[in-house]
């Protein structure tokens, strides 16, 4: 995938260093770097970056100035200020000028890449969006709810799913996700896995300690927490998403099919010493 082009413009070079830091395994690159106003126009005309990053403080003019003379000779230029400020006058200023997005100082990384790859989503691509930004707080999520709730370590993996249905033996937890985008999460395992788990979660001795009943209760919870999270870490990022989940569904079965209809969908995969714990995640089109 072509490497998508940012300019960074910040009078301080710490800044502007941890910046690149940030980006420099991404699919983004810096393609130039301003440290005042003057040189950010002239950068933005050369280089014709994708998005640029802006400091409110630079030496010649504000970041908001500076802003509105990249969008006079660019229209359609995407800005993203970064400033140690992020008041509601200073948004609305912004806001008047074109600017896209506000983050403030310390920005952390996820927040930094799922914000530009919202905003260059067009060249950046759909499914890469979606990866980046809405299934990987998922990849968190279960690894960490895993973690926390058993003790149990796990590696985790994610890949894009295009089948068309899963096949489940065992039990499937579904959990509906709402706002946007919306779409669906399920939690999938094995009947030998299910047991092994709650035995855990629920500190018995042995899982013949446990009924059918108890299993796929302790599983349906442990998923609930899981979705949860997932949807608090893209919250978290987002403000303005507003995601929720709905009450869980749980099937327990052999030879289960479950269809994805019209969603892109993501299977995450986390191999831990008492099985397989796989989710699908999936979002609606369009989204």
């Amino acid at each position: 995938m072509e490497k998508v082009k940012v300019l960074i413009v910040d009078d301080s070079k710490v800044s502007r260093a941890m910046l690149e830091g940030n980006l420099a395994k991404t699919n983004f690159e810096v393609c130039a770097q301003a440290k005042n106003a003057a040189e950010a126009v002239e950068l933005y005309e050369q280089t014709k970056p994708a998005v640029v990053t802006m400091d409110m403080n630079l030496p010649d003019a504000d970041g908001i100035e500076c802003s509105r003379r990249i969008r006079a000779i660019d229209p359609d230029a995407k800005i993203v200020m970064i400033s140690a400020m992020k008041d509601a006058s200073l948004v609305a200023k912004g806001r008047e000028v074109g600017i896209s997005a506000f983050l403030q100082k310390p920005v952390s990384v996820n927040e930094l890449i799922d914000t530009l790859m919202i905003l260059c989503q067009n060249k950046v691509g759909k499914v890469a969006v979606l990866r980046e930004s809405y299934a990987k707080p998922f990849v968190r999520a279960l690894q960490q709810g895993i973690f926390s709730m058993t003790g149990i370590h796990s590696e985790v993996e994610l890949e894009e799913d295009s089948r068309a249905f899963l096949e489940v033996s065992g039990i499937a937890v579904i959990v509906g996700l709402t706002g946007l985008p919306n779409g669906r999460a399920i939690v999938y395992m094995d009947s030998d896995t299910m047991h092994k788990f709650s035995m855990i979660m629920l500190d018995k001795e042995s899982v013949e300690d446990i009924t059918e009943d108890e299993a796929s209760e302790s599983v349906e919870e442990a998923v609930n927490i899981i979705v949860g999270r997932g949807v608090s870490n893209i919250n978290d990022v987002f403000k303005d998403k507003e995601m929720r989940i709905t009450p869980p569904g749980t099937i327990v079965g052999s030879k289960i099919r479950i269809a994805s209809p019209k969603l892109t969908t993501f299977r995450i995969s986390a191999k831990t010493r008492v099985g397989e714990i796989n989710m699908s995640v999936g979002f609606a089109e369009g989204e």
